[in-house]
């Protein structure tokens, strides 16, 4: 089923596009942090042009090595939140762990969101989930998401292995497939 996105536009959720992701020799860092940079920022950009609605998520652990104060969790400059697109702070890896964002979501009358971003394994992953259990729908754009390096292992199938068992809970598409030219996305 195809609907005109400019109808009724889903939210574009930002997880946590934050410096720490992207800092080489940190313990979180993603591999392919670039490209999914580069495709959050182009989705991000679109939204703005359209003035469809943007959320952004970011995550304020209490562990120690997760430091609220440092530089490091700043967002990356480009996809900083602008006045009027919505902001989230939450302590645990889902969303659904700050009561602003619940009573946002539980508030809007169609939930519809693609989410794209970092920390895939964990805000993403468990986003996506409490938000099934929800009956909330959420989409997954597979080229703009990332998740930092596995312990060991490959971490590419360690990506597609996440990515498919969201795909229990959530839609999951490429950017290309979700938008069309024609202006149409899936839902």
């Amino acid at each position: 089923m195809l609907a005109s996105i400019t109808d009724d536009p889903p939210i574009l959720v930002c997880a946590d596009l934050q410096v720490e992701y992207l800092t080489p020799g940190r313990r979180h860092v993603i591999l392919d942090g670039e490209a999914a940079t580069v495709r959050c920022l182009e989705l991000l950009t679109l939204w703005r042009t359209n003035l469809w609605p943007v959320m952004h998520l970011k995550r304020i652990a209490q562990a120690a090595w997760f430091n609220p104060a440092s530089r490091l969790t700043d967002w990356i400059a480009e996809a900083k939140p602008r006045p009027g697109e919505m902001t989230f702070e939450h302590p645990l890896p889902s969303a659904y762990s700050s009561s602003r964002f619940v009573d946002y979501m539980s508030n809007i009358r169609s939930v519809r969101c693609i989410l794209v971003g970092f920390s895939l394994d964990e805000t993403i992953l468990a986003t996506a989930v409490d938000g099934f259990h929800r009956s909330h729908r959420y989409q997954i754009v597979t080229d703009a998401v990332a998740c930092r390096q596995p312990g060991t292992g490959d971490a590419a199938a360690y990506k597609q292995s996440v990515v498919n068992v969201i795909g229990n809970f959530a839609t999951v598409h490429a950017s290309a497939e979700l938008i069309r030219t024609s202006g149409a996305i899936a839902v």
